[in-house]
């Protein structure tokens, strides 16, 4: 599938914006964007979500959160 000129142009200039973030500290943020395609409807293994819990952070929870493998 390819993907027309306007959604490549908006994608690089998200692209360069996030690139440009910086911390008060000095630390940088370094950028891989995917073009893969996922399919929709997949099913995870039975048990696969009780023991990976997600966590969500208080400030935009629905953009941070971390998943916590259980060992």
């Amino acid at each position: 599938m390819r993907r027309s000129y306007h959604a490549h142009l908006k994608t690089a200039i998200v692209k360069s914006l996030i690139e440009k973030t910086t911390t008060k500290t000095g630390l940088s943020v370094i950028v891989n964007l995917m073009d893969k395609v996922y399919a929709k409807g997949r099913q995870v293994a039975d048990g696969f979500k009780e023991n990976l819990p997600i966590i969500f952070d208080e400030f935009l929870p629905k953009w941070n959160y971390r998943a916590i493998p259980q060992l």
